[in-house]
């Protein structure tokens, strides 16, 4: 029964109201429909959806411009924008989670926040209508694609770095980044593929055009670890093509039913490492068909013709599909519902092979026109041209009635055969990269108890390993705190973990293999304690001498020579066995051989890892015998050396047949015995009274340094208390000292003003004198100058009476003679 929801005039709600099963046959979790209020019959059609990196939210967008975002483990929607305009692509995989790009109808692109809702960013520079929008793997670029120009854009700043302009003739079809490379692809509508390096846009290569007919590209899509690629267009054929070749894989035809094909998506699936096997191909009737590109055979559809698809979009976690339907509705598909086969455990490897050319692996490159492949909803048929149709033969094997028990005990977890598994191991070396993590659970059979291991682990970081950063300085913080909880759940599990100094060099191979899942990195170094560590600590503190015995029995049954040769300079089995097993291997292989040693290793009995460290010996016996210095000798077991390790499994599997019985280690070790379910075993393989003398002593030595520590922080006080008093005293007395001076200082100032004080009324009382003098002599001289003025003015008075009595005298004379 399909559920509904009607968003309405609702800006937040619940997506569904009943928690939808995972029974349903058509997978349909909801149908969601943005109707007008008080018109039933009209809906505000969805455009546009995008999920985030975590596959758990989506946004949507509708014609009229209205965001939302629809949070699935939460069961919530909310309105988180409103443009006004159409849009016309999507993104939600930015670096910063909250944020969003939108493509709108005026061919801008604009950054939005969900959480504050406002506009971060307006990023603006198309003159069309923008296609697509394309985030790469780390989230702080984006590619923007119209018709005409691509543009790469910084998401830190928001600026353009780089566009690329292209002939209106030729067109783009669509420009993206591949995920896991700084490799941008670029589709256009020729069905030219060129790649492009990111950062400088060089072209690194481009794919070749098939020499069919064009099917004009309409629609691609990319495995998640970016080495396949698949095409399609106006044809019912999908071109697969493997990008680390740049050649053409597989052409796959669908059904005749289909026409064209207008969007492709890959299914991510949690087995496949990246390398997507499903592809969805949506064609022109609406319905979205997921197939096995390997087999070609169709898994499930979705969508139907009465209603028909438009776009889809699927969650990077493999479990969500929202498609948009044409009546402008979308649906939610839960996947599991709808293949129960995608989540299941890969099937046996083990399988018998009838013609070795038809089950090539898919990265291997094959390029004929004529291989072909049909999708059915069947059996694969390969080279449909000369197909036969004919009943299918079966054959029946029949078993030995004694075989049923031996096949019981070889049964393993998740439907995988020990047996098969040796015999796929034997034939290939090692066992595929994709699934060795589901094989090595399997084969060890992990019990997965997370209530005992959250016990262990709530007990927080043991002492032992508290400062486990100072000895093993990792670089990686996540890491070293993953590694930190690992031990301290080891030690907490039993007190030998606590005093074994080698532990974190035996755990780190595992703990970094399965750091994203504590729970088995934890299980799998206590399974490899148990069984392939056993005896291990029979003789602690020292090495195991009973073991490090048996591999120099080995050695001395099958190289003699090489035993002498090491004897004679006084090396021991603790110098050239020892260092080996303490670190399984992982100080002297690379990675990818370390893995491929313990496929073989797990494989086996218990006994294989110390006739590993044999056949490491023997396979290296020409440069040890050429080795006459005792360092160097020593030094070989410490380094990575240039040893072929296929050789070193073969002659491990040579010296498990081929050595006798009184000298075999298997004779002394049990077979592998996995973890108890529920609580994990008790473990007590080591001498107790050692460990707890040591742990005796530990505490004992960690008292006194406690108590002593207690005394030194004591005795610092009192010496900081009595330095303080002093500094005070030295302060105090410094200050007195300082206001003794100060007062003779001003003692001296005021005496020397009394002095000048002296001096200035003696300069005063003669100046005064001087003034005085000077004041007498003006008088003087003032006086002195009046005198003679009353004299010139008596001579002027009698000279004018002299002048006037001579006028007089004139003029009578003048008149008497007249």
């Amino acid at each position: 029964m399909q559920r509904a929801t009607e968003l309405g005039q609702k800006e937040r709600g619940k997506i569904w109201h009943r928690k939808p099963g995972s029974s349903a046959g058509d997978g349909i979790i909801v149908n969601v429909v943005h109707n007008v209020v008080g018109y039933p019959t009209k809906i505000i059609r969805f455009l546009h959806v995008a999920f985030d990196t975590a596959g758990e939210a989506f946004i949507a967008g509708d014609h009229q411009g209205n965001i939302y975002v629809f949070d699935l483990s939460r069961n919530s929607f909310k309105l988180v924008q409103r443009t006004g305009q159409a849009c016309t692509a999507l993104a939600f995989n930015l670096r910063r989670k909250t944020e969003y790009l939108v493509a709108l109808a005026d061919y801008s692109v604009k950054c939005f926040d969900t959480e504050t809702k406002e506009l971060v960013s307006w990023m603006k520079g198309h003159e069309s209508t923008v296609s697509s929008i394309s985030v790469d793997v780390s989230g702080r670029h984006a590619i923007t694609t119209s018709v005409d120009t691509a543009q790469l854009w910084d998401l830190d700043t928001f600026q353009r770095k780089r566009k690329l302009n292209v002939n209106l003739s030729v067109g783009i079809q669509r420009v993206y980044f591949l995920p896991l490379s700084n490799t941008i692809l670029s589709c256009f509508k020729d069905d030219s593929i060129f790649a492009w390096e990111s950062d400088t846009l060089h072209c690194k290569y481009q794919l070749p055009v098939p020499d069919e007919s064009l099917i004009h590209y309409k629609s691609f899509a990319v495995t998640r670890d970016g080495r396949a690629l698949i095409a399609g267009g106006k044809s019912n054929f999908l071109h697969l093509w493997c990008l680390n070749a740049r050649q053409l894989q597989r052409i796959i035809q669908m059904p005749p039913k289909v026409r064209t094909i207008r969007h492709l998506e890959f299914l991510p699936d949690s087995f496949d490492g990246g390398s997507s096997q499903v592809v969805g191909a949506l064609s022109q009737d609406g319905i979205m068909r997921f197939i096995n590109i390997q087999t070609c055979k169709l898994l499930f559809d979705i969508g139907s013709l009465d209603n028909g698809i438009s776009t889809a979009a699927v969650s990077p976690n493999g479990h969500y599909i929202a498609a948009i339907l044409e009546d402008g509705s979308f649906t939610i598909y839960n996947v599991r519902a709808l293949s129960r086969e995608l989540n299941k455990p890969p099937p046996p490897l083990v399988k018998i092979v009838a013609d070795r050319e038809k089950t090539e692996d898919f990265k291997n490159v094959s390029v004929p026109s004529g291989l072909k492949m049909r999708v059915t909803s069947g059996k694969v048929e390969r080279s449909w041209r000369g197909r036969t149709a004919g009943k299918e033969t079966k054959a029946r094997i029949l078993k030995p009635p004694g075989t049923v028990l031996e096949d019981k005990e070889n049964e393993l977890p998740a439907g995988l055969n020990k047996k098969r598994l040796r015999a796929q191991l034997k034939e290939f070396g090692e066992y595929p990269e994709k699934y060795r993590m589901f094989i090595w659970r399997s084969l060890l059979q992990l019990p997965e108890n997370h209530a005992s291991f959250s016990s262990l682990t709530d007990k927080g970081t043991h002492p032992a390993y508290l400062g486990i950063h100072e000895k093993y300085p990792i670089k990686s913080r996540k890491l070293l705190r993953i590694l930190q909880r690992v031990l301290s759940a080891m030690a907490h599990w039993s007190t030998i973990f606590s005093e074994v100094s080698y532990l974190p060099l035996l755990a780190f191979p595992f703990v970094k293999l399965f750091q994203n899942n504590q729970l088995i990195g934890f299980e799998v170094v206590a399974t490899v304690v148990i069984n392939w560590c056993q005896h291990w600590f029979e003789y602690f503190p020292n090495p195991p001498i009973n073991l490090l015995g048996m591999i120099e029995n080995i050695l001395a049954h099958h190289d003699k020579e090489l035993l002498q040769h090491l004897v004679k300079y006084n090396i021991t089995s603790q110098s050239y066995a020892w260092p080996l097993l303490e670190t399984l291997f992982s100080e002297v292989l690379t990675r990818s051989e370390w893995l491929m040693l313990f496929d073989n290793i797990f494989s086996n009995h218990p006994s294989f890892l110390l006739m590993a460290v044999a056949a490491y010996l023997i396979c290296s016996r020409s440069p040890l015998l050429h080795c006459n210095i005792k360092e160097d000798l020593e030094n070989f077991f410490h380094h990575r050396n240039n040893l072929d390790l296929e050789a070193v499994i073969k002659e491990a599997y040579h010296l498990m047949d081929s050595t006798p019985e009184d000298v075999h280690p298997k004779r002394m070790l049990d077979d592998f015995l996995p973890l108890t379910k529920g609580q994990y075993p008790i473990f007590n393989k080591y001498p107790t009274f050692i460990v707890n003398y040591q742990t005796q002593e530990r505490e004992r030595i960690w008292q006194e340094e406690l108590n002593y520590l207690k005394e030194r922080q004591l005795a610092h006080e009192l010496e900081a208390q009595s330095v303080r008093r002093q500094a005070e005293n030295a302060a105090w007395y410094r200050q007195q000292e300082l206001l003794q001076e100060a007062e003779e200082q001003r003692r001296k100032i005021l005496l020397e003003e009394e002095q000048k004080l002296v001096d200035q009324r003696m300069r005063l009382a003669a100046v005064n004198r001087e003034m005085k003098i000077k004041e007498l002599q003006v008088l003087d001289t003032a006086q002195k100058r009046f005198l003679k003025y009353q004299q010139e003015q008596q001579k002027t008075e009698l000279r004018r009476l002299d002048d006037e009595i001579d006028r007089k005298i004139c003029v009578i004379l003048f008149s008497l003679f007249v």
